[in-house]
């Protein structure tokens, strides 16, 4: 039998405000094969470490359990610890008493009672705990960045420039992402473009860079360290070396749409350069609104470039599909604005002079719509009186969205300070809930906003918004004074907030990762795994993960890059052997094979016999509890195990 050591953590008064810790330990040393028990107040700190390794080494302890927080916090922790001491690190077992006792129960008697049977399963269960070995696989020392935006580029550069290969794969013509149709960036004010131009160049011509655009993730198969990539590029139709930005090509397209980087409001071509500095720099033909492809009975942007001797077109292109094998993946896909269309009291979509914050930007943007003058929509004049609305669509957990996207106070404040430095005589008024400025200079630059002549902050919300005589009357309440307040404003600017990019749930699906209530890819833990999918070798970058500014999209995506490059760094990996087995009971009926989400397991030709991948095998149990025959079973969590637990739970 072994001799399990016992030790109760109080977690400050996280566990001992509501457990009896003094108690648990009494009946703990009483408990069959429990060599010893103690308690200390911080088990995860140096002190808590050494009681237990000292312990381990004094009573010849074989096994242990630590009744403590959750597993996700610390069970490596003590895993680790234990493996110093001489032990298996499968020879411990974490008692959650943490989330499942003290803070889920106001009566302190039930939940030290509930800390005692929590206590007594967990016991059990390392009594017939394995000594398992950890299963060692090979890396395929590449990455892929899914992304072109900031964050994509920063990590895409970070790991190129440690020496590894790179594939970095957007979905749009060029990289760039959102921060390329910025004007300027807080609180600093500095160009947008001339702070991102050399990094996208940078990244183009990395050689170990390889960028693949209009593209996006087909299929992904494999495990940490080896993943298969299936990558579906659409036809760019203009080969990007030989292109030498004449324009010929635009100039003879009939077809016109709006332009999607000036948020609509210009026009581009069916064959066009998605902006003045994008990367690469060449045309591309968008196949969805060209004339002449489907079928082909146009061919004038070829016509015109063949004219010329470049004859960089091939209107006969097809799609590519690109098996990249990769040992780590960095999700960087960003966000969308919130379709302002959705907010009616706003007048979005019916009225011309309300326009979104996006809109704004571009309209402030020298290489934007307007040459960087801000004119009304409706009637091309200035505007002299323009109301900044914020929180629009957001903290609105009824109608719109629940969450604050955090930059908006700040992109706001720097929008009616450009107003200010255009029209030097315009009066901007700001109306706001509250301001939240956590950022380094961020609360001075509101501070400066605010200081500022000609600009007014309005503590209230906007109930309606109306044209009457080529003006937008703009109706609320300044909720400090108590009065209703109207304005006759020449524009309308919609703070609306971010959500994640189109297509987010469907590639955290491909990925196998997993996305939060709003959408957003989500992240193993909070606090202690923030840049890292909670499945292996997927780690996350930029506003795809949350609502974030650029300095914070840039830190976190050379943070992921750090995470994938520790994992490339090493030829070998070594995962947990915690996985599915197969017995010799399999009666080879396949119904394991069917309903694992992981594809660890397959059929063996000649046995007829499931076997289990153990390198891709993430001991999820699915197919232990869809095998009729009971052949399935998971280390460390058999059967006999499960019974003992159960025993323990129910007996006195």
């Amino acid at each position: 039998m072994k001799r399990v050591g016992v030790f109760i953590c109080h977690c400050g008064l996280n566990i001992a405000g509501m457990v009896n810790v003094k108690e648990v330990v009494d009946q703990a040393s009483k408990y069959p094969d429990v060599a010893f028990a103690a308690d200390h107040r911080y088990l995860c700190a140096e002190p808590g470490q050494a009681l237990i390794k000292d312990s381990i080494k004094q009573h010849k302890l074989d096994a242990i359990v630590v009744a403590a927080c959750s597993p996700a916090m610390h069970e490596v922790t003590f895993k680790n610890l234990i493996q110093t001491a001489g032990l298996n690190r499968h020879q411990c077992e974490i008692a959650n008493i943490r989330e499942q006792c003290s803070w889920v129960h106001d009566d302190s008697k039930k939940a030290t009672e509930k800390a005692h049977v929590t206590l007594r399963q967990s016991i059990e269960k390392v009594k017939l705990n394995e000594s398992l070995e950890p299963i060692t696989v090979p890396v395929t020392r590449r990455a892929l960045v899914i992304g072109g935006g900031v964050a994509g580029i920063r990590a895409a550069l970070d790991i190129a420039n440690s020496g590894y290969q790179v594939y970095l794969v957007e979905k749009t013509g060029s990289i760039g992402g959102r921060m390329a149709q910025l004007s300027e960036t807080f609180p600093t004010l500095d160009c947008s473009i001339c702070i991102l131009g050399p990094l996208m160049v940078e990244a183009y011509r990395n050689p170990n860079i390889k960028l693949l655009r209009l593209s996006q993730i087909e299929e992904v198969k494999g495990y940490i360290g080896n993943y298969n990539v299936k990558v579906k590029q659409q036809p760019v139709y203009v080969n990007e070396t030989k292109c030498n930005l004449c324009g010929e090509c635009a100039k003879v397209c009939p077809a016109e749409i709006p332009n999607e980087f000036d948020s609509g409001l210009t026009w581009r071509k069916a064959i066009y350069i998605p902006f003045a500095q994008a990367v690469p720099p060449a045309y591309v033909l968008d196949a969805k609104n060209c004339l002449g492809l489907l079928p082909q009975a146009c061919g004038e942007c070829k016509k015109a470039c063949d004219k010329l001797g470049t004859a960089c077109i091939d209107l006969d292109a097809r799609p590519q599909i690109h098996e990249l094998e990769v040992g780590a993946i960095i999700s960087a896909t960003g966000y969308e604005p919130y379709d302002a269309s959705k907010l009616t009291e706003y007048g979005y979509g019916i009225y011309p002079d309300v326009m979104t914050s996006l809109e704004f930007e571009r309209m402030l943007s020298a290489s934007g719509p307007t040459s960087g003058l801000i004119k009304r929509p409706s009637d091309g004049r200035i505007p002299r009186e323009v109301v900044f609305i914020q929180c629009a669509g957001q903290r609105e957990p009824e109608t719109a969205l629940a969450y604050c996207s955090k930059i908006c106070c700040m992109y706001t404040a720097k929008h009616a300070m450009l107003f200010r430095h255009k029209v030097p005589d315009g009066q901007a008024y700001i109306f706001y809930m509250d301001i939240r400025a956590g950022g380094k200079g961020y609360e001075e630059f509101v501070k400066r906003c605010q200081e500022e002549g000609g600009l007014l902050y309005l503590r209230g919300r906007v109930a309606k918004i109306y044209e009457e005589n080529s003006k937008l009357i703009v109706k609320g309440v300044d909720t400090l004074s108590g009065k209703t307040i109207q304005i006759q404003a020449d524009l309308v600017v919609l703070a609306v907030g971010m959500v994640p990019s189109l297509g987010s749930r469907e590639l955290a699906n491909i990925l196998k990762a997993s996305t939060d209530g709003n959408g957003f890819f989500a992240e193993a833990h909070p606090k202690l795994r923030p840049l890292e999918s909670p499945t292996a070798g997927i780690f996350l970058a930029g506003a795809g993960q949350a609502p974030k500014d650029i300095p914070e999209s840039v830190a976190q995506a050379s943070g992921a890059a750090s995470k994938a490059l520790n994992l490339l760094s090493n030829p070998t990996l070594e995962r947990e052997p915690t996985v599915a087995r197969v017995s010799e009971s399999c009666s080879g009926c396949g119904i394991c094979i069917a309903s694992c989400p992981f594809e660890a397991i397959s059929l063996n030709e000649k046995t007829k016999l499931a076997e289990v991948a153990e390198a891709v095998c993430e001991g999820c149990g699915t197919c232990i509890a869809s095998c009729p025959s009971g052949a399935l079973s998971l280390r460390n969590m058999t059967d006999a195990q499960v019974l003992a637990m159960i025993r323990a739970a129910v007996s006195s």
